[in-house]
This record gives C-alpha cells, sequence and structure tokens, in this order.
C-alpha cells in the first residue's frame, strides 16, 4: 500500500553516507557502483519514497561484501569492538580508555544496568519514514546521539581530536572539545573548514554584546594586557539567545569545560569557544581530581603530567602570560615551550586542581558565557538535579563518568528516572556511561534522556582505523538505533516512553559487553 511521505524523513532528507553533510535533493533513485580506492562504504538508495536514513547503512555495507569484497572497517560487534581495539592500539593508550576506576565495579554496574531493562516491541505500526531528530535548547538535531567529550585523543591515535571531529561532522553529530584535548580548539575548527565542515556562526547572525560588568574577569584581564602592551588574547564574541536557534544541517560544536580555579582563565577560554562557535558549555563537575586508575597507575601513564593533552591551555593567552609571570626570572621571559613540565603542573593544578567550585560559583559561568545554554554534567542524585534547577542552568547530564572516576557509584541508567520525574520539566536531561547499542540509545530515551553520549565505542574505532574507523562506529551506531526503532514499532524519537520497556532482574543476566 502507497503511504504517505513525510517532510522529515523523505529520500531527499537521507544523509549519503560518503559525505553525510551534504543532504541530496534530486528525488531520483539512484544506485551508486563500489569504488576500490578507499574502504568507505557506498551508498546505494534504493527505489522505495520511503527510505530510511541512517539505517541505510546496514545495506550499504552488505552491498559493499557482495559486489566489491570489502569489509568494514572495524567489526560491527560491540562486544567484539573493544578487542579489536585492543590488539591494534598500544598498551597504554587502550588501557587510558578502556579503565575504570578501582575495580572497575561502576564500570561492570552501567553495562548491567542496561541489561536489566528490556524493550517490548508493538507490532503492526507503521514506522516509515523514520524520524531521528531531537530538539535541544531550541535548536534540532538531526538524531539524539552527541560525541562525548573525551581528551587526549593523541594517545589513541595520530588522527587525534580531528580526525573524531571530521567523523562527527560527516554525520551530523555533535562534537564535543574537551579541555584536556590534544589539539588546540582554533586547529580543529580550521580542519573542518578546509575540508567543508561547519563554520562558526557569521557575525550578521549574533545579537549585539550586553555591556560586559565591571568585574568580568575576561574584561579585567585583557584590559590589564593592553595597558602592558601584551597581546589579550581572543575578543569576548557577542551573545545569542539559545531560544533564536533555529534547524541547521551543519553539526554543531559544543564546548566542555574543566573548569580552571583563575577566573581569567576562564573567561579565555570560554571566550575561545564562542568564537570557535560553540553553542553549549559543558561544565563537567566530576573531575576536580583524578580517580583511583590502575591500569595507569600501574603503568605510570599520565599524559598531562608530560604536556600530552594539555593543548588547549598552553595554546591559551591568559595562562601562557600567567605562566610567563609566574616563571621568569630577569631579563629570562619563561615559555611554556621551554618547560613543559612546569606548564604542565600549573595547568593541571588549575582543572585538577582537587578544589571542587560550588553551586554559587555557577553565577560566574553564566556571566562569563551569557545566556547560551549551560549543561552540568556528572550529576547523579536527585538532590543535585534539583540544585541544577534552581541554579539557573539549562541542562544536565546523568553521567558517572564511565565509571572512570568514582568506583562503586551507582550506575547512571539507574539514576535516571527518578532524576527526569524530579526536573524534567525544568531542564533539559541528557544521558551518558554505558551506551554500547542502539537499543540502549532507545533505553535511555524511553526512560526520558532527550539526547545521549557515546564515548568509548567511537575512540576504539579511532585507534583501529583513525578518522574513517570513528566514522563507520558513529554510522554503524545510528543506523542500529533507526533499525531497532523499527523494530520497536515506533516513527520518532517523542514516541519512546517508559510503557515500552520492563525491568528484569534474574541471575543468568550478567553478561556485560564493556
Amino acid at each position: 500500500m502507497n503511504r504517505p511521505r513525510s517532510s522529515n524523513g523523505d529520500e531527499a532528507d537521507r544523509p549519503n553516507l560518503n559525505n553525510l553533510n551534504a543532504n541530496i535533493r534530486d528525488k531520483t533513485p539512484r544506485s551508486t557502483a563500489p569504488t576500490n580506492n578507499d574502504n568507505t562504504t557506498t551508498t546505494v538508495v534504493a527505489s522505495n519514497s520511503n527510505k530510511i536514513p541512517y539505517g541505510q547503512y546496514q545495506i550499504d555495507i552488505y552491498f559493499q561484501a557482495l559486489t566489491a569484497g570489502k569489509k568494514p572497517v572495524t567489526t560491527t560487534d560491540p562486544d567484539k569492538l573493544e578487542q579489536q581495539a585492543r590488539e591494534a592500539m598500544s598498551p597504554q593508550g587502550f588501557n587510558y580508555v578502556f579503565g575504570g576506576a578501582g575495580e572497575q565495579a561502576t564500570m561492570h554496574a552501567n553495562r548491567l544496568a542496561f541489561r536489566q531493562w528490556k524493550v517490548i516491541p508493538r507490532m503492526l505500526r507503521d514506522t516509515l519514514p523514520r524520524n531521528l531528530s531531537v530538539k535541544l535548547f531550541g535548536k534540532t538535531y538531526d538524531s539524539p546521539i552527541l560525541m562525548a567529550p573525551i581528551g587526549v585523543q593523541s594517545a589513541y591515535h595520530p588522527d587525534a581530536e580531528t580526525g573524531v571531529a571530521k567523523a562527527c561532522a560527516a554525520l551530523n553529530v555533535p562534537f564535543i572539545y574537551s579541555t584536556a584535548s590534544s589539539t588546540p580548539l582554533e586547529e580543529i575548527v580550521a580542519a573542518l573548514e578546509d575540508t567543508g565542515g561547519p563554520s562558526p556562526p557569521s557575525p550578521e547572525t549574533e545579537e549585539p554584546a550586553p555591556p560586559a560588568p565591571a568585574d568580568d574577569p575576561a574584561t579585567a584581564a585583557s584590559a590589564s594586557a593592553s595597558a602592558e602592551g601584551k597581546d589579550p588574547g581572543p575578543a569576548r564574541p557577542p551573545t545569542s539567545s539559545a531560544s533564536t536557534l533555529v534547524p541547521d544541517p551543519k553539526p554543531s560544536r559544543w564546548f566542555q569545560l574543566y573548569w580552571p580555579v583563575d577566573d581569567d582563565i576562564t573567561a579565555s577560554l570560554l571566550s575561545r569557544a564562542r568564537v570557535a562557535g560553540c553553542e553549549v558549555l559543558v561544565v563537567t563537575l566530576d573531575t576536580f581530581t583524578m580517580g583511583w586508575r590502575p591500569l595507569d597507575l600501574d603503568t605510570g601513564f599520565l599524559p598531562f603530567a608530560v604536556g600530552e593533552g594539555n593543548a588547549v591551555g598552553f595554546s591559551d593567552s591568559v595562562f601562557r602570560q600567567k605562566f610567563s609571570d609566574k616563571f621568569s626570572t630577569g631579563e629570562n621571559e619563561a615559555q611554556v615551550e621551554d618547560n613543559i613540565i612546569a606548564a604542565s603542573r600549573y595547568w593541571a593544578g588549575e582543572v585538577f586542581s582537587g578544589h571542587a567550585h560550588k553551586w554559587e560559583d555557577l553565577a560566574t559561568l553564566r556571566k562569563l558565557w551569557g545566556d547560551r545554554p549551560i549543561v552540568l554534567k556528572g550529576v547523579l542524585s536527585v538532590e543535585d538535579a534539583v540544585l541544577a534547577a534552581r541554579s539557573g542552568v539549562d541542562g544536565i547530564i546523568v553521567s558517572n563518568h564511565g565509571g572512570r572516576q568514582l568506583d562503586g557509584a551507582v550506575p547512571s541508567l539507574e539514576m535516571l528516572p527518578e532524576i527526569v520525574d524530579a526536573v524534567g520539566d525544568r531542564l533539559t536531561v541528557m544521558f551518558d556511561s554505558g551506551i554500547r547499542t542502539g537499543v540502549d540509545v532507545l533505553k535511555a530515551l524511553a526512560l526520558g534522556a532527550k539526547a545521549v553520549l557515546v564515548g568509548r565505542p567511537v575512540i576504539y574505532g579511532l585507534g583501529i582505523a583513525g578518522t574513517e574507523g570513528a566514522k563507520h562506529v558513529l554510522a554503524s551506531l545510528l543506523a542500529d538505533v533507526d533499525q531497532s526503532m523499527g523494530l520497536l514499532g515506533v516513527q520518532t524519537v517523542g514516541e519512546l516512553n517508559r510503557s515500552m520497556l520492563r525491568k528484569i532482574s534474574y541471575g543468568g543476566d550478567v553478561k556485560t559487553s564493556l
């Protein structure tokens, strides 16, 4: 039977998997012959006018194997991906991304929590064309998946953050820049623009900036530097309202902050993030000090101590000036590059100081970031979620840092429903920790999350095959979400709800895939 076409899901809106930034607008069914010069999966579009967007990648994988003898650059089995990454990556690099805190009890609990929720599929329901889009902070995103902020990506593959950012840009997945990046923020932005990636917002689209408060640390730092004839660093860009954001076909940039002790440095980092076009600020709350991680302790692997993962700080003009002021002697002006170890200690003392900020300090971030959305990552208790709502932030991410910080902490998924019930009408609640499959994504969304962050699997793909590996893992996860939505009997993300789940606890269901 002929079914009506949807403006959200017709063939014209199906991403081309060779370059998913370009949504091809012609309506003609087509078939693309396989190529032999790369490992990119070729797109095949069938004549069905209701063709599934992301789920098409599954057909493309089969097509490549059957017609060109090509297999995916990484396994599509989430349980085997970890082992494939272990064999491909350096031991220290693999241990750093894989390892959890303590005996990894929380890391395992994250997976077990997912396995104890089972989906209840419905039959004889129209599920085509499917629409994976979600709205966050007034902006429409193509899917509910975001790339979690992960630092030190040079430890996993030379493509590092730039490679993962390109993979995300190809799939319209928001990339969240980490303060612990091994690549400067501006360098990643330039690489994306050179390859046709997203560009920062045009000045014409910004609203006039409000006058900076007299005690604004960014203004004070800039004025002080100018008075001394020094480079004041990036100018603070104008402020725009989150409510004015409109759907954008280009993938978004968010910025994750490891919150420095020094407000001047914080102001400079946030200024740079705004100039780079970052729309949302994600403040990580649970990593003001390092967790107890035996895999790294046993090998003595701490990249930040030797300068790796410090690129955002080392490239910051305010941090560099403060380092010079602190370590210069006589006529010898200290530069970060002259003493990487001292600079690393100074930077770590700012972002991993051991001193947690307080709730009232969020007012400073609001002043520095303006009225763009602020999201708190690392919330696990209902009490903290309520405090977040009272503090005036826009969203929270229910997360235990993938089990990497506090061993024995409650699994993130266990707390998600309670937190959604408490503050879901006041805050945008998102989820992180333990996502491995498309059904995992659907479970988190059905329990009330508006979007999910994925981390380790994409980094395993990066470690195995660089940019193409990261893109393949992301494309596979999106295809899994799409196909599983159909099998569940769901056409849009908004239809997902708790009635589609049943919590079942029994002794045999203890297998975990990490």
